[in-house]
């Protein structure tokens, strides 16, 4: 997905080998541990060419091999998730700085460890957006609420599911964008040529969203999605209120993001394996309680951090400065 996602950024891409080890059968793991083998020689030569000042890590086993290659190069790691994943916990023992999201994340790492809270880093298309604009640009209704559904790039078939099996129901109450996924895209017609014509105008589904997820988060009054780590600062920025469905084979990091987000009165959580039963309940009360879904609006807002960005970038600046103090 990097390689295609960097360069759309306008960021120079370098790949190297790596693979999991974590929750990996007995028959892949040598292969795995050879290309780990394989990336740290090839990072150390990318970091001899390349000549960097400090190292950025933000996640993923790819950074073990770079990270094992750099230790002598001073180092910052940003931890988006509550929890820090297995790769990172690792980096986390050979890294100067480590940047979290929440004051819940300290606890994760030594006390000796450096450890600075800085928010989620928001990203600068998501800044500005107003909900009437939002809605005129997916030609949105004033008159009704508008639920925003997604799983991420690839979708999330459960949710999907879940949703298209109560879909009348919920566009009775509300106008729902929905994402998809590419996977499930093909189902799409079909979902939409069986609503009664006077609810399908509100159904408004697309295969993915680039910079108009912007717009999207902006025209939502609720949000349905798995739990990963942008919940933590997306939603807060938009005074989201969410029905968080966390991805059960992604070890227990989205349960803890979903956990923390209702914790603050921000989310409720439901679990995959109850979607079906439960999923519609949920709505249907919050669509029915407009002061609760204000609520967590308010209390998603009051977890959000505007100036995340800088701040990681400020530390990076200082372990730069002392990268280039090397002799």
């Amino acid at each position: 997905m990097e390689a295609s996602l960097v360069p759309r950024a306008g960021i120079e891409f370098q790949a190297i080998p790596a693979a999991g080890l974590h929750g990996v059968n007995l028959t892949s793991l040598p292969g795995n541990v050879l290309q780990l083998i394989r990336g740290w020689r090839q990072a150390g030569e990318v970091l001899k060419r390349f000549k960097p000042d400090v190292l950025f890590f933000t996640g993923g086993y790819v950074g073990i091999p770079v990270a094992l290659a750099g230790r002598q190069i001073p180092s910052v790691m940003y931890v988006p998730d509550i929890e820090p994943a297995l790769a990172l916990n690792w980096i986390g023992k050979w890294v100067d700085t480590v940047a979290v999201s929440v004051e819940a994340s300290r606890t994760y790492f030594p006390a000796d460890k450096r450890v600075e809270v800085t928010g989620y880093p928001i990203r600068q298309e998501l800044v500005g957006v107003e909900k009437a604009g939002a809605r005129r640009f997916f030609d949105l209704s004033e008159e009704l609420p508008v639920i925003l559904i997604f799983g991420g790039s690839r979708g999330a078939r459960s949710i999907n599911e879940a949703v298209w099996g109560i879909l009348s129901k919920l566009l009775e109450k509300a106008q729902i964008l929905h994402v998809t996924g590419r996977l499930d895209w093909p189902q799409v017609e079909a979902v939409r040529s069986g609503l009664p014509a006077k609810l399908a105008p509100h159904y408004h589904p697309h295969p993915y969203l680039h910079e108009e997820m912007a717009q999207a988060l902006g025209a939502a009054d609720l949000v349905i999605s798995r739990a990963g780590a942008a919940t933590i600062g997306e939603y807060p920025h938009f005074s989201l209120p969410a029905v968080l469905v966390p991805y059960p084979h992604a070890w227990r990091y989205q349960k803890v993001n979903a956990d923390y987000l209702a914790s603050q009165g921000a989310a409720v959580m439901v679990s995959d394996e109850a979607l079906k039963e439960d999923l519609l309940p949920v709505v249907e009360d919050l669509l029915g309680d407009p002061n609760q879904l204000t609520e967590m609006g308010h209390a998603a807002a009051r977890l959000s951090r505007g100036n995340a960005a800088e701040r990681i970038a400020d530390l990076v600046r200082e372990a730069a400065g002392r990268g280039g103090s090397r002799g």
